[in-house]
């Protein structure tokens, strides 16, 4: 239902998420002069001489950048039943920290092999926003399971 808080949190994260597909979401800058940055595809060397090579690919991270936009449609399409809406709700909060978790052993992987600092961009923050938002749609689907609780012991 779109009527309620839940639904319009579960969708915010499945946009915002969206963003993690096209460009990069977390971008260093070497002393040498060349940019890494880690996208979609996994981590890229951009240079002027050189261009863009690939360093690594980030297969589990892009797993979850999959995962999360998709358990929270799902989430969304099964309003009636707030059991098995609650348990996908906890483990979209799972992945999602598994995700930010994962940026942050990339980032200071690449800090320490590079020696490069990170360039504070947008999509810098919004792992952290994804999270919160995703607490919050767990609670919502929390105060809703026990309003029908509550309305099934008056009966």
């Amino acid at each position: 239902m779109i009527q309620r808080i839940q639904s319009i949190y579960l969708s915010l994260i499945a946009i915002i998420s969206l963003l993690f597909l096209n460009g990069s979401f977390l971008v260093f800058a070497e002393k040498a002069g060349s940019v890494i940055k880690v996208t979609f595809g996994g981590i890229f060397r951009e240079s002027v001489a050189q261009g863009s090579q690939l360093i690594e690919k980030l297969l589990p991270l892009t797993i979850i950048i999959i995962l999360i936009p998709t358990i929270s449609l799902i989430t969304i399409f099964i309003f009636k039943n707030r059991k098995i809406q609650l348990r996908l709700s906890l483990i979209l909060i799972i992945i999602i920290t598994v995700f930010v978790i994962g940026l942050i052993h990339v980032s200071l992987s690449i800090n320490s092999k590079f020696e490069a600092k990170i360039i504070p961009g947008f999509k810098l923050i919004l792992p952290l926003l994804i999270l919160i938002i995703s607490i919050l749609a767990y609670r919502g689907i929390k105060k809703d399971d026990q309003l029908v609780k509550s309305n099934d012991r008056l009966r």
